[in-house]
């Protein structure tokens, strides 16, 4: 089953068992993908809804953030589990050492050996990482082991 198909099941789910909070959540979700989906005229795989995925996270993350900074903890706290909703459609993550293996792997494939190679390291890292990591963490990996 693909994972948009998966998304649109979860919704039925929520639906039936009238949970509101939840189906709003995965409303968003499928608006979004529609949303790309028409835009670009292309019918989205698995790794496509994975990116609108990562990119919800990323605002929620963000919002949370500024919501917390404004004393706004009911709506931080509404954020989070709109966070919690999507981090189930992620696939599984990589490890702290699967990464670093990964990253150590390409600076060796790519030849990187300074900061100024870093945009050639993370065109490697990108397609490989690309929803089984966070590439903001991956990004401060990459500056730490070429500064180094």
């Amino acid at each position: 089953m693909s994972l948009k198909a998966q998304i649109n099941d979860d919704m039925k789910a929520a639906m039936r068992a009238k949970e509101t909070a939840r189906l709003s959540a995965i409303r968003l979700l499928l608006a979004a993908i529609k949303q790309k989906e028409v835009d670009e005229r292309i019918e989205m795989d698995d790794a496509a809804v994975i990116a609108v995925v990562d990119k919800m996270l990323k605002q929620r993350r963000d919002s949370v953030a500024q919501y917390e900074g404004a004393q706004r903890f009911d709506l931080a706290s509404a954020e989070r589990f709109e966070i919690d909703v999507l981090n189930a459609y992620k696939p599984a993550g990589l490890g702290a050492e699967q990464i670093a293996a990964i990253v150590d792997e390409a600076i060796k494939s790519t030849g990187a050996a300074s900061a100024a190679d870093m945009g050639k390291l993370m065109a490697v890292l990108k397609p490989q990482l690309a929803g089984k990591a966070d590439m903001a963490e991956v990004s401060k990996l990459v500056k730490s082991r070429l500064a180094n």
